[in-house]
Formats: C-alpha cells, structure tokens, sequence
C-alpha cells in the first residue's frame, strides 16, 4: 500500500500474552447399593472429569486403549459394584460390570466380598472416546466456512485465546481497503516492494512484520488468511492498541 515504511521492522519483540487454560469438572453419579459385606464405608465419587483438546494424538491413544487388554480390580472393604464402575468409567455401569464378573461375584450382585478379583474392560470406553475425538474433530476443523466470514471468524476465537483485541468489523473494514477480500493479494509498487519486502495476503503484511508478529498455533505462510488477520491484529494491538483503531495504513 502507498503509505511508506508501512509495517517496518518492529526494535522491539512483540507483547508476550499466555493463553489461559480452562477446565470443567463433573463427578458421575454412583447408585446406593451393592456394598462389600464387610462394611458399609462411604463410598467415593467418580473422578472429575476434564475438557481436553481434540488433537491426532487424542485419537491415536484412545484407539490405542481400545486394543489395550482388560485390567482387574481387587475388592476392598465398603466397595460397591456401583461404586467401581463409576470410578473406572465402565461402559454400561454397574450393571455390565456385574455381568462380566457374574462368576466370582455370584448370583447376588449386592453381595461382593472383600478379596475377589474383578475385570474391569474399559476398551468399550475407549472405543466410544476414539469415536466421539475424531467426530469432534471433524466437528471444529468444518465449523468456518473457507471464506472471508469463515477466515475471519477463525482468527476471532484464536486472538480471544491468545488475548489479542479486536472485533469483525474492524478486521472486515480492513481486510477489503488492503486486498479487497484476495488471500493472494501482493504490493509489487510500493516502497516495501522496492525493498524487497512487499506486503502480502488479506491484511497486506510484510515478512518481517509476520514472522514477529506470528500467532502460536497458526500457519507459518504468510499468505495463510488465519495467519494473516491473526498476524496482521497482533501487530495492530501492540502499536495501535486494536486492529479497530486502523482507518488507513498502517
């Protein structure tokens, strides 16, 4: 763009920003009965579950637990069968778990001694976490359209995680003055062509600019749209205070 000197090399290293991590918990409800008849201990509630993010490695070892052999359990004082299924996720409950250990149990599922070895088959879980990771998977990677509206939306949720200000209409407003909404878009005229630095992609970004700039967790090409409104609102921030406060070049 025609402005000189527009995205010089910044003297400084761009502000650091820490992602901040959030996890929920919910404790699975165990039912009242079928104790060790031994003692009657209260029992203990299943581990809180947390949020994970979906990656490859997600899929892969849940599809490595469903080939994974069954364990077993050795029977305490005041457990229930209720109880230890809750606490080892077994798919079907307490229930699934009795039948499988109908043998040592006996006919009397509200009767389990202290000292029996129960199995304890998670693989049904994995299989259902492999299926549900890779469903959510699926999910994210075709929930933005490939288009200005999907791209910019895009770059919203990881400037939201990565505590970078801005809002769609000054990312929009920007996005069709520098390049007219063209990801490939390139300043060959200016004086950061003449450089050898041209500005380039969505928002019009020099090399330099990009790579000081580059958001953790997007592409490295800087004709990447994500990468480049992502970049582009970054540097904004740090000179201007928001990609909002641009009405020119910048």
């Amino acid at each position: 763009m025609p402005a000189k000197g527009k995205h010089r090399r910044p003297k400084q290293n761009p502000i650091t920003r820490k992602l901040a991590l959030a996890g929920t918990g919910g404790a699975a409800l165990t039912l009242p009965l079928i104790s060790a008849t031994t003692a009657g201990a209260a029992g203990t509630s299943a581990p809180a579950a947390t949020v994970t993010t979906v990656t490859a490695a997600t899929v892969v070892n849940a599809v490595t637990a469903v080939n994974a052999p069954p364990t077993t359990y050795s029977v305490v004082v005041g457990d229930t069968l209720s109880e230890i299924a809750a606490d080892h996720s077994v798919s079907g409950g307490w229930k699934q778990l009795y039948e499988a250990n109908r043998a040592v149990v006996g006919d009397n599922p509200s009767v389990i001694r202290p000292g029996i070895k129960l199995t304890i088959d998670a693989r049904a879980k994995a299989a259902t976490a492999a299926k549900a990771a890779v469903k959510t998977a699926a999910k994210s990677a075709s929930s933005y359209p490939n288009n200005l509206d999907g791209w910019i939306r895009e770059s919203l949720d990881v400037m939201a995680k990565h505590g970078i200000p801005g809002s769609y209409n000054g990312i929009h407003r920007n996005v069709m003055r520098e390049s007219s909404g063209n990801p490939k878009a390139i300043n060959l005229w200016d004086i950061n062509a003449q450089n050898g630095i041209p500005s380039k992609g969505l928002l019009q970004v020099i090399d330099p600019t990009f790579k000081a700039y580059h958001v953790p967790g997007t592409s490295l090409d800087s004709y990447d749209p994500v990468a480049n409104i992502t970049a582009a609102c970054n540097y904004a921030a740090a000179r201007y205070g928001s990609i909002d406060n641009v009405n020119g070049a910048y």
